[in-house]
């Protein structure tokens, strides 16, 4: 991985800005879909679609940027006001970085904001994510959306309980994971392309990231199972918001 070149005077000079990030160059394997999980028809339309409206409705956003891998003509076809980057990588650490460096030369400035989110989380509310930026503003290092854990926990060994794991200190990592572009750009560096979220790379280089409240429904649509609760989350939600009920 390779930093971005320097930018100019105009771009650092200007309000820190916030920007949102979707990696979104994932083959899927686990899910058991017929293609990238990213793009497969959940409540009638492609799961990132899903994921894109929510952001899009986050007014204090400058842009959000998508990274696809290569050969991915997705949003070719797409009507979607959102920046693409061919730069995926290997790994989500590598598409990430990558897409740092793509809102750099987009204009970005490195002291602005990023909120990195995982295109399959496709329950994701404007409402959550405006909760993550308020919290995360004033913070000198940032944080991310994450849930306290609800139930027992077991650690394994020979496909039996080898012991019950204290869980009151014990939460699940979800995104948006909010940094400072700069900062997760130099910790992505030193942590290297086994981190599997962005706090982890932030962790590495001693900072300690906040950690905000999330929702249960916030999940990542990983499995064959977890499709058909997404769509079902997801049409509640539209029958909900056709009866006048507010949207949470």
């Amino acid at each position: 991985m390779t930093p971005s070149p320097s930018h100019s005077p105009e771009s650092s000079s200007s309000p820190d800005r916030l920007w949102a990030l979707i990696p979104c160059a994932g083959t899927g394997s686990r899910s058991g879909a017929d293609g990238p999980k990213q793009y497969q028809v959940v409540a009638g339309r492609p799961m990132v679609l899903h994921t894109l409206a929510a952001f899009a409705q986050v007014e204090r956003l400058a842009g959000t940027l998508v990274v696809v891998s290569a050969e991915d003509t997705f949003f070719d076809a797409v009507n979607a006001t959102v920046l693409v980057a061919a730069c995926g990588g290997p790994t989500r650490a590598a598409s990430v970085f990558n897409g740092l460096n793509a809102l750099l030369e987009q204009g970005a400035a490195p002291t602005d904001w990023v909120l990195v989110h995982d295109a399959a989380r496709c329950l994701i509310t404007p409402q959550q994510i405006n909760a993550l930026i308020d919290a995360c503003l004033p913070d000198a290092v940032g944080g991310l959306l994450a849930l306290k854990l609800p139930d027992t926990l077991k650690s394994e060994r020979g496909g039996r309980v080898a012991t019950t794991v204290e869980r009151h200190d014990k939460w699940l990592a979800q995104t948006p994971q909010m940094f400072r572009i700069a900062a997760l750009q130099q910790a992505l560096l030193a942590a290297g392309d086994a981190v599997t979220d962005e706090s982890s790379a932030l962790e590495f280089m001693g900072q300690q990231p906040l950690l905000v409240e999330g929702s249960a429904q916030n999940f990542k649509v990983t499995y064959r199972q977890d499709f058909a609760l997404a769509e079902a989350v997801l049409h509640s939600r539209g029958a909900a918001l056709g009866s006048g009920a507010e949207r949470s």
